[in-house]
């Protein structure tokens, strides 16, 4: 609750958003509506053209059937859940979303972070984005297995226990649908190629797309 009241406050504090205008449908102007993307490289089109980005695609998506919503990408390569807990607030202050798209935690795997700091950290964004107001789809990932047994079943575990804690929405694992095929990933075996960020867009939409039809939570009063 302390988070929430605090992120409410600063929302106030910030005053009116200054998305531009779109037309309900009495033709009444209305606020845009905002997605937000927290994630890593996997979200900020590593080694792409930004426009062929799994995010970028949604974006284009959206705008063709969702008049009224917008993508804000505020992914970057090489974040981890510390990063991602650092900047939330800010970027909810900043762009004042409606959905919170979190998409997080490959790198503290790839760096063996312990995986109870990373399921604090993700705690905290979904706290601050719940506290905003925001609907969040947390977007999970998983390890290989080099770091143990025991340490890939507890990171890909923290997903769905966050889920079912906060209640949001959850896309187990991001690569899903590319995860077996070498050819989709770029040398580096890492970062999917710009033809697989199609598979990736409609992956995600199957869990974005409900959240963009629901009415608008109040923000919290404090």
């Amino acid at each position: 609750m302390l988070l929430a009241s605090l992120v409410a406050l600063l929302l106030l504090h910030a005053g009116p958003a200054r998305a531009a205008p779109a037309q309900d449908g009495d033709g009444e102007t209305a606020r845009t509506r905002t997605v937000l993307v927290m994630g890593d490289s996997l979200s900020a089109a590593y080694g792409l053209a930004a426009d062929e980005g799994w995010v970028a695609l949604t974006a284009e998506r959206i705008a063709k059937r969702k008049p009224g919503w917008q993508v804000v990408n505020a992914s970057i390569s090489g974040e981890t859940t510390d990063g991602g807990a650092a900047r939330i607030v800010g970027a909810l202050v900043r762009h004042r979303p409606d959905v919170v798209v979190i998409a997080l935690g490959a790198n503290d795997g790839l760096r063996g972070l312990p995986t109870a700091r990373t399921a604090a950290n993700l705690a905290y964004m979904i706290g601050a984005a719940d506290g905003a107001g925001a609907r969040v789809l947390l977007i999970g990932m998983q390890m290989p297995p080099n770091l143990g047994a025991a340490y890939t079943k507890a990171f890909a575990g923290n997903y769905p226990m966050l889920a079912e804690r906060f209640d949001t929405a959850l896309l187990p694992f991001l690569l899903e649908p590319i995860a077996l095929d070498r050819n989709a990933y770029q040398a580096d075996n890492l970062h999917p190629v710009a033809a697989a960020q199609p598979k990736l867009r409609d992956h995600v939409w199957t869990e974005l797309a409900p959240l963009l039809d629901l009415p608008h939570p109040a923000t919290p009063p404090l």
